[in-house]
Formats: C-alpha cells, sequence, structure tokens
C-alpha cells in the first residue's frame, strides 16, 4: 500500500526494505524502514512504532518517516540485507544488535548518528 512521497506528493511512497528490532521501555513494536517513491526515486527512512501498553483492547502507534542522505539509506539497505532473518525481533546477527540498541533506560536509540534532516508522516 503506497503512502504518499514528501518530495513529488504522489501517493507513490513504498517501503522497499525493512527490519524488526526488539521492543523497548515505551513500544511493542519497532520496524525501521527504507522507503522509496516509484514516481520521483526519493529515498528516505521510517520508523514504525506500536504500543499496546494502555487499556486491554488499546494500541497507539506512530510512522513517521525521514529525509537523511543518500549514503544513510544505502548504509540501512546494506545492513538489512546483511540480516538473515529481518522479520525477527530476537535475531542476534550483528545489523540487529546495532540498528536495535537501546540507551540506558531501555528507549530505543537506534537513529543515533544519523543525520535526520526533516521528519515527515507516513500517510496512506
Amino acid at each position: 500500500m503506497p503512502f504518499n512521497c514528501p518530495e513529488c506528493g504522489n501517493k507513490s511512497l513504498e517501503i522497499i526494505k525493512s527490519i524488526e528490532l526488539p521492543s523497548d521501555s515505551r513500544s511493542d513494536e519497532i520496524t525501521l524502514q527504507v522507503v522509496q517513491c516509484r514516481s520521483c526515486s526519493f529515498t528516505g527512512i521510517a520508523v514504525y512504532e506500536e504500543s499496546r501498553r494502555g487499556v486491554l483492547g488499546s494500541e497507539v502507534f506512530d510512522h513517521t518517516g525521514y529525509r537523511v542522505k543518500k549514503t544513510e539509506v544505502k548504509r540501512l539497505r546494506s545492513a538489512i540485507n546483511a540480516c538473515p532473518h529481518p522479520r525477527d525481533s530476537h535475531c542476534g546477527c550483528a545489523a540487529h544488535q546495532k540498528l536495535g540498541s537501546q540507551d540506558t533506560s531501555g528507549r530505543w536509540n537506534g537513529l543515533s548518528g544519523i543525520d535526520l534532516q526533516d521528519a515527515f508522516e507516513m500517510v496512506l
């Protein structure tokens, strides 16, 4: 299902790679994604986080895209390609260890060190 592209505005932004990361102190699901527009060739990254820690049957999610340098997109794609099980949040490979890192309070910080140029909402 394509999203709105922040560059050209077309509904042609797609998730082309993703890796499921371990839960943290806030989110039950964390997915780091590479996104690409099939209309204008924009590339970026996105993060999907979901928490089911509230009232029974409730869930809260956040799906945010980021403009980043093409070298960052390439690095993330390579890391995901190197992972033998990108859909397994408990995979112990080097990519999962690096991209799934957490701070001392148990909060995911896998985007630290990446130059996030600006954020955009992932709109279906």
